[in-house]
């Protein structure tokens, strides 16, 4: 039997290394918060090979005193933080005191720096978990970190990082979320000798506009609100601006970037009337708020936090966004081209439900969309073949005649219930399909009357549970498309390409990159339709950049595969023959809870034949 036995300090810096150090993203990450912690106004990136050969940060920051050096590599030391009341209202970026020591028991590790007391600066040199001694070096006051040949001592943990260019562009964007937090600082990127950013100081809206474009600020509105010690800030765009993918949403708390599942619900609610659900909002947003009222010591990235009154920012998030929206959109004109007023709700809905404007007035007229299928009289043919099944004697179909003692003779009272065949509601409760309604509703008759499905939101559900089955299962059918289907990506589209094929192939999807820029679906699940290739190669491309592949496929599964059920269901104004919606409601009796769409939204409605009579006052 083994005994236990203290680990040696350099595995459990490996080991610390595994969750603070995933990637060289993760060490820039690192680095840049220490360069801002120091309240360096300069700050300039060196990478080689996507940060894995050579990572170097520079900044002007205070500095570090020579007798500090070799403290700064140790674990768990730091200068941010020294009670557990400090730990309970961090103000700083970094605090735990784990990132250098982490990166020198991986990676050869160089810290040069200079305070302001300093006559020349020192450098100190750590590999393998140790530390060299302390030497006179030329530098200017600040800090210059080094980390080369990352996971060098490590050859296991080498091998799961990506391509050159997918690490790249993990380090970019981590590059590009410091900069966005703090456009007072000067900042700039190389990549193999080649500069990408250079960002000199800037106020907020300039330096949005250098990293996310021009078109992003003019189709954005500003978003300002205090209350006591709350202050939200920042630009949100308009719905004129949405965004197919998640890739323009940006939330910083106190300078740091972060991904929280209650500010997220609070920005869509803020949307939802505003915003077709297909789509995402593009923001950058400040919330700035006591330290103490939000712990940000929940993971070693601390990308996650806790509030403590988590309704209470909810609330406040939602309404300071929302009227920001709102009072925007009503003090614009009505023929602005930039900045046109979203439709409410209603409009929307009046859109997508096939009303459009029919004249120059200001009502809104149906929109002539025939009442009928591509198959004329394919109902009626259904009711003959019933009656012919009746009349051989078959048991799968039944007749109910409905008596009726309004009609004025015998011989129409025959005719009205020759007319009236009903089948029997233990067969298919759904009916049979009459006819499309505005492209939108199929209207069947089933034994108890009138039946109407909305087709999008029923299909919806269909395809989402048969997504789910065979995703749990294992077997996704896929379907190889026989010309691919090229789109221009970003280049973290390209890494997660890259760094993702495994989970992509769980998925149904064959994505390959073609270029730096360019993506091509090969084969995606064969329930999708193929029209919608590249929007659903992005949106699982997304959840798999922002989340990861763990994630994605465990906690966030239902969302990510409602998306593309989303996707993949039948649209308003798309015309179906008889045997088509048929064919809805067959599967919509043999789907788990079909009566509801993925959104909690009901599917169908029965109108009952008494319901019928009384609309009508039949009988009275």
């Amino acid at each position: 039997m083994s005994s236990i036995h203290l680990l040696p300090d350099l595995l459990i810096n490996q080991i610390a290394a595994g969750e603070v150090i995933e990637r060289p993203a993760s060490a820039l990450k690192e680095l840049l918060e220490n360069s801002l912690d120091a309240d360096a106004t300069e700050i300039a990136v060196q990478l080689e090979n996507g940060g894995i050969k050579l990572l170097r940060v520079r900044d002007n920051g205070s500095g570090i005193a020579k007798e500090q050096l070799p403290l700064a590599l140790m674990r768990h030391a730091t200068s941010k933080i020294a009670s557990l009341e400090d730990l309970q209202k961090v103000a700083s970026m970094g605090f735990r005191g784990e990132a250098l020591a982490s990166m020198a028991a991986v990676a050869q590790v160089t810290l040069t720096s200079r305070n302001a007391e300093a006559e020349h600066a020192w450098k100190i040199e750590a590999a393998d978990g140790t530390q060299g001694t302390a030497a006179p070096a030329a530098h200017a006051h600040g800090t210059t970190i080094e980390m080369r040949e990352l996971y060098f001592n490590t050859p296991a943990r080498r091998k799961f990082l990506k391509s050159e260019s997918t690490e790249f562009a993990w380090c970019e964007e981590t590059f590009k979320r410091i900069a966005l937090s703090r456009p007072d600082v000067a900042f700039s990127l190389q990549h193999n000798g080649k500069m990408v950013w250079q960002l000199p100081r800037h106020d907020l809206a300039q330096r949005i506009t250098a990293i996310l474009g021009p078109e992003f600020g003019q189709h954005a509105v500003n978003v300002e609100r205090q209350i006591g010690p709350l202050h939200l800030y920042g630009i949100a765009a308009l719905p004129a601006y949405s965004r197919s993918t998640r890739d323009e949403q940006y939330f910083f708390i106190n300078g740091r970037f972060v991904r929280d599942k209650v500010l997220m619900h609070a920005v869509r609610q803020a949307y939802q009337d505003i915003l077709h659900h297909q789509r995402h909002p593009a923001f950058v947003l400040f919330l700035a708020m006591p330290p103490e009222q939000v712990d940000v010591n929940v993971h070693p990235a601390k990308s996650e936090v806790r509030f403590r009154e988590s309704q209470g920012i909810h609330q406040f998030v939602f309404h300071a966004l929302q009227d920001a929206l709102s009072a925007t959109m009503s003090n614009e004109s009505p023929d602005s081209s930039l900045r046109r007023r979203p439709e409410s709700s209603s409009s929307i809905n009046a859109l997508d439900s096939g009303l459009r404007r029919n004249d120059g007035s200001t009502g809104f007229g149906q929109q002539h969309i025939p009442f009928t299928a591509a198959q004329p009289q394919a109902a009626y043919k259904l009711w003959e073949e019933a009656a012919v099944a009746r009349e051989q004697g078959a048991d799968n179909v039944g007749w109910v005649e409905r008596s009726d003692t309004h009609q004025p003779s015998s011989q129409a009272n025959d005719g009205y219930r020759s007319a009236q065949p009903i089948l029997q509601q233990s067969e298919h409760p759904l009916g049979f399909a009459l006819g499309q309604l505005s492209g939108i509703y199929i209207l069947a008759q089933n034994q108890q009357g009138l039946i109407v499905v909305d087709m999008h939101a029923a299909h919806e559900r269909i395809v989402y549970e048969r997504l789910k089955t065979a995703f749990d299962a294992q077997q996704m059918p896929t379907q190889p498309l026989l010309i691919p289907v090229t789109f221009a990506a970003e280049a973290l589209d390209i890494a997660t390409v890259e760094e993702e094929q495994e989970a992509l192939k769980q998925l149904g999807f064959d994505i390959a990159p073609l270029s730096t820029h360019t993506l091509a679906v090969r084969a995606m699940p064969a329930m999708l339709k193929q029209s919608h290739a590249e929007t659903a190669a992005r949106e699982v491309l997304h959840e798999l950049r922002d989340f990861g592949a763990s994630r994605a496929l465990t906690e966030r599964r239902n969302e990510l595969l409602a998306t593309l059920a989303c996707h993949s269901a039948v649209r308003a104004n798309q015309q179906l023959s008889i045997p088509e919606m048929n064919a809805i409601l067959r599967e919509m009796e043999q789907t788990e809870r079909a009566d509801q769409c993925n959104h909690g939204r009901p599917t169908w409605f029965q109108v009952t034949l008494a319901e019928l009579d009384a609309m009508f006052m039949r009988g009275k």
